[in-house]
């Protein structure tokens, strides 16, 4: 039980880290958050564990708040800031992909102990961070632009602005989170895992991604009554 304890921890931390540096920093916050998020995620994504009866990569939390940041600034500020946050990220992996592997190409003092802990960690890591990138990117514009196409169909629809949030929220982070671990999952790990193996763990992180995008929807509503100065 303690993955499972730790994994419901550390989802339940990383959204409401979304709500406390929207209220401390508004959306400059959320920008922040986000970046945090990407280098955090592509460490622990490495790591390949056991919990709630499935073998799956960590990292889902993490992704899944980015995910939230997102719509948050979707709902809070708009498609703009929405698509910033999502550039912020992307450059944030990128950063992260060059100096990782710039580490590994130092000469270590003999008195060192750290560098071939990071070479172990990192030097095969090329790969899984650029699927990662690529997943993270396609699927998070593919989430804003959801995100804003459910609204703009429900509002012109039913003439309320604030209705169906609840819709608008998952019908883009259930959809978007499917082609981001279709593409992460198949372009790290293709040819490393069996096929089966690589299905199951791909499957099984979608069903991590359905829970944590349900479980989401509530923190949306309260950003949403959150009060700041800087809108």
């Amino acid at each position: 039980m303690r993955n499972e304890i730790l994994i419901v921890v550390s989802l339940l931390l990383s959204f409401g880290a979304n709500l406390c540096v929207l209220k401390c920093f508004g959306k400059s916050g959320l920008f922040a958050w986000i970046g945090i998020c990407a280098i955090l995620a592509n460490i622990e994504v490495t790591v390949l564990v056991n919990a709630f009866g499935m073998e799956q990569t960590l990292g889902n939390t993490l992704f899944a708040s980015s995910f939230l940041a997102t719509d948050i600034l979707s709902e809070r500020f708009g498609k703009k800031d929405a698509q910033k946050g999502v550039w912020i990220g992307i450059f944030t992996t990128i950063s992260f992909i060059i100096f990782s592997n710039i580490w590994q190409f130092y000469v270590p003092s003999e008195n060192d102990w750290a560098h071939p802990l990071i070479s172990g960690l990192f030097a095969s890591t090329p790969r899984i961070l650029l699927a990662s990138l690529l997943g993270y990117a396609v699927s998070e514009l593919v989430d804003v632009k959801l995100y804003h196409f459910w609204w703009e169909k429900t509002e012109k629809k039913y003439g309320d602005k604030n209705r169906f949030l609840w819709l608008r929220n998952n019908g883009s982070t259930l959809i978007s989170q499917a082609v981001n671990i279709f593409v992460f999952n198949f372009g790290a790990f293709f040819g490393i895992y069996e096929f089966p193996t690589l299905v199951s763990i791909t499957l099984s992180c979608y069903v991590i991604y359905i829970f944590t995008s349900l479980l989401d929807t509530p923190f949306v509503y309260l950003a949403r009554k959150i009060k700041i100065t800087e809108e």
